[in-house]
């Protein structure tokens, strides 16, 4: 028997943010990118942002995606939350 698919808010596909923090370091924007995109494809238009906090210690980073399903994104979460470099994944 297939059980039922997570009901969830969002539609898909849809552009979804996907921000990823951690120490600042000069890999961290590319190791993260190339988690995100292991996955899913940017928006096209939208560049991954990079933001570093107030002291420079840390940096976040946003990379906008085109989401196909909520699987898509658990995956995503997965990678970045696995990845000992990352702090926090939203």
């Amino acid at each position: 028997m297939m059980s039922e698919p997570t009901p969830t808010l969002l539609e898909f596909p849809c552009s979804f943010p996907v921000k990823a923090m951690g120490r600042a370091t000069d890999d961290f924007e590319s190791l993260v990118s190339e988690l995100i995109l292991e996955h899913a494809s940017l928006v096209e238009g939208e560049p991954i942002q990079s933001r570093p906090s107030k002291d420079g210690n840390y940096v976040s980073i946003t990379a906008v995606i085109e989401a196909e399903s909520q699987a898509q994104l658990d995956a995503i979460y997965l990678a970045l939350t696995d990845c000992n470099a990352v702090l926090l994944a939203l």
